[in-house]
């Protein structure tokens, strides 16, 4: 909470008893510690492959071609590396649901921790529409004459099922679901390794796709720049791991654990995916997702199966990637149910949505979230375009949280030294400080700066103001907050840089 001067005087985010210890086994906050290690491992790994990697990850080919596809992923995957380890710092020392916003309004400014966690609820209540989105499209492959409506609303009754019981039930399930997608990842980047060489499937495809007309490169660095977003997209939820601290059992123990162990797994999938596919589809094929609209269903994992002549694996693979969906709509809606939560918490929004249930689930805010996800029913309405523009939407959100999360940490590494602490007093600490931030905050910059060049170019106002809309909004937020409450951005030396963190379960 904070005064009428914009101080922060308090943080509801993590209650305590009236010893002012904080509980064990508890969130401090009514939510419940139920989340183990491995739990909070696979929903970071699990929340960010999804329609990210297997349904618009040919649409990086189609546009920059197989070496600007790479270079996007590539260069996208070096920032989340320093994104990872700013969060994980912060994370560590003081997890909370509704961790964004808490970090920004303790270590930036009031306004801003309003605006990022509005953002941040926001970025995944779209992305939960845009795969729900996707589920429909998906099904449609077995039942092309189905109404999209059906299927939007089943998975969403799915995914409040799976969320309304206790949190290591949700974590149990998510568990369960990243696992199918690894596995299924892992044999997808074998049988591709084994057609570009020949091992099995004749003749061998070798690399001649990568200089296929004007392979590698198509379109230069401008290309590259436009596909960032897509990249960018494909790696929103990796940052998850920070909500689900506040409900972890042991966050000291389980985030870093979590942020060492994800990020190379998803860096090596992502690559290794995005090579197979641009070895064995050429970046001119119709049929890769940002080409055509029209064949929005074919994923390119399954192009590659069919590719293979295994026209069963092909609906199999159908199948996983319908259930890489579940998984992501189903890390988005906890995330976004816990962030709404923690900002119920601290005054930014409506109290109602501060409740939990005995099991300490924030139903309240988990039922806001679905009924913003309702949204996917237009896509059966609208059609594919509708479905495109969901995912540009969620695309900038997503960095201007990711700038949020980075800047936090730049500001709080900072009040930390300051303040006469050293470096070795953190349970983690991210590396290569302050270079990491501020690279990472430099590229988000570039890329949302970068968006929609040709429509800033040709005067189309009305494209550009829907391609910047997320960052229109945020700053309407912010700006609305820091005017009327007074807020101001916090000295480092009256910084609260206390650690939160509490002590971990006793074994049993």
């Amino acid at each position: 909470m904070t005064s009428r001067s914009g101080t922060i005087t308090g943080n509801n985010s993590v209650g305590s008893d009236n010893t002012g210890k904080t509980p064990r086994n508890r969130g401090g906050n009514g939510v419940v510690r139920k989340l183990k290690t491995r739990h909070i491992s696979m929903i970071a790994l699990g929340g960010c492959i999804g329609t990210g990697l297997f349904m618009t990850s040919g649409g990086t080919i189609a546009q920059a071609g197989p070496g600007g596809g790479l270079v996007a992923y590539a260069a996208m995957g070096i920032m989340i590396y320093f994104l990872m380890t700013s969060l994980g710092e912060l994370a560590t020392n003081m997890p909370v649901s509704g961790s964004f916003a808490v970090y920004s309004s303790k270590y930036v400014d009031p306004a801003l921790g309003f605006a990022m966690g509005w953002d941040y609820w926001l970025n995944w209540a779209i992305a939960g529409a845009t795969d729900i989105s996707t589920a429909a499209l998906l099904m449609q492959f077995w039942f092309p004459d189905s109404p999209g409506w059906v299927w939007s609303l089943t998975m969403l009754i799915i995914i409040f099922c799976l969320n309304a019981f206790v949190v290591s039930a949700f974590g149990e399930t998510e568990f369960w679901l990243a696992l199918i997608k690894v596995v299924t990842i892992v044999i997808f980047i074998v049988i591709g390794l084994m057609m570009i060489c020949g091992i099995m499937f004749q003749p061998a495809i070798g690399f001649k796709n990568f200089t296929y007309k004007d392979g590698p490169f198509v379109g230069g660095l401008p290309a590259i720049m436009a596909v960032f977003l897509i990249a960018g997209y494909s790696f929103q939820g990796t940052e998850v791991v920070g909500v689900t601290a506040g409900e972890s059992e042991d966050p000291s123990q389980a985030v870093p654990k979590a942020i060492n162990s994800v990020f190379w797994r998803i860096v090596l999938f992502y690559l290794l995916s995005i090579f197979v596919i641009a070895a064995i589809i050429p970046y001119t094929n119709p049929n890769l997702l940002g080409a055509s609209d029209a064949n929005v269903t074919m994923s390119p994992f399954t192009i590659v199966f069919q590719k293979a002549g295994l026209a069963a694996a092909a609906s199999v693979m159908n199948a996983v990637v319908l259930t890489s969906i579940l998984s992501a709509v189903n890390t988005g809606a906890y995330a976004s149910s816990r962030m709404l939560y923690g900002m119920a918490k601290d005054g930014y929004a409506p109290k109602f949505l501060g409740t939990t249930t005995k099991r300490g689930v924030p139903l309240a805010a988990l039922i806001t979230t679905l009924c913003i996800e309702a949204l996917a029913f237009s896509s059966s309405i609208f059609g594919p375009k509708f479905y495109m523009w969901l995912i540009t939407a969620t695309g900038l959100t997503g960095f201007i949280s990711w700038i949020g999360i980075a800047l936090s940490h730049f500001r709080f590494r900072r009040a930390f030294k300051a303040q006469g602490h050293k470096i070795s007093e953190l349970k983690y600490h991210a590396k290569l400080f302050p270079f990491g931030p501020l690279m990472a905050i430099a590229i988000c910059l570039v890329v949302i700066c970068g968006q929609n060049i040709p429509a800033l170019a040709s005067g189309n106002w009305g494209e550009m103001l829907m391609t910047y809309f997320s960052v229109i909004l945020v700053a309407i937020l912010y700006f609305g907050y820091k005017f009327t409450h007074h807020t101001h951005i916090v000295k480092l030396k009256d910084m609260d840089i206390s650690s939160v963190c509490p002590t971990a379960p006793e074994q049993q």
